[in-house]
């Protein structure tokens, strides 16, 4: 039996101690999934490393649930912030896109559905 799941894309993001994987793969029958994997890596005092790593699977039928609850909950950080309860590190400032919004909320998972990616 031939293996035919492949990876499609892949997406590294480093931050700190801490690296986010991003990687939309396609099931046997040709239907896209997104994996999300945090990995965080602890140094021992010998020098040696491990790396703790957790992963949500993300299945074409809950794409647009998780993107908008993905969108309320970085609209509701956006509003903390904007109000003076919260405060953000200038270097973790999220930077406006063209039209002012923030970039959190331009997250687009329809490409996802297209055949020829």
């Amino acid at each position: 039996m031939v293996d035919d799941r492949e990876d499609v894309y892949s997406k590294a993001v480093r931050a700190g101690k801490r690296t986010y994987f991003f990687d939309v793969k396609s099931t046997r029958g040709r239907d896209l999934y997104l994996t999300i994997t945090e990995s965080k890596k602890h140094t021992h005092e010998d020098g040696t490393a491990t790396y703790d790593k957790h992963k949500i699977f993300l299945y074409k039928e809950d794409f647009d649930k998780f993107l908008d609850g993905l969108r309320d909950a970085f609209d509701e950080i956006d509003r903390l912030r904007a109000n003076g309860d919260y405060g953000r590190n200038d270097e973790q400032a999220p930077r406006q896109t063209e039209g002012g919004s923030s970039p959190y909320t331009d997250v687009n998972f329809e490409d996802l559905d297209r055949k020829d990616i």
